[in-house]
């Protein structure tokens, strides 16, 4: 099941307090949630599911592991509970951005 626009939405409103340093990327019907321009989490199914980090660990209360699609690494998923805080969700997201590193520069292909 993709996510729906509505979704995507809801989580970006309540990140607004982070302004402009927030994004969404939609990618085969999910998305990815960009923070300072470093990919922070990821929105499937309609759930939202965080990279987690070592500092994160101590402000996330009992993080439970899901991958969010087949074949992907496990991530946080947050509860709806949590989602509806506005102050935690951004300080975890602020929190991810700051430790996580920036992706790697995608190499040119070279023109025969």
């Amino acid at each position: 099941m993709a996510t729906t626009q509505s979704t995507m939405e809801y989580i970006t409103d309540q990140l607004s307090r982070l302004g402009g340093r927030i994004r969404t990327r939609k990618m085969f019907g999910e998305y990815a949630l960009y923070c300072d321009e470093k990919v922070v989490a990821l929105i499937c199914d309609n759930q939202l599911f965080l990279k987690p980090t070592e500092v994160g660990k101590k402000l996330m209360p009992h993080p439970v592991e899901q991958a969010p699609f087949s074949g992907a690494k496990p991530m946080w998923l947050v509860t709806d509970e949590l989602l509806e805080d506005r102050e935690w969700l951004c300080q975890m997201v602020n929190v991810a951005a700051e430790v996580l590193p920036f992706p790697k520069a995608k190499k040119k292909k070279s023109t025969p």
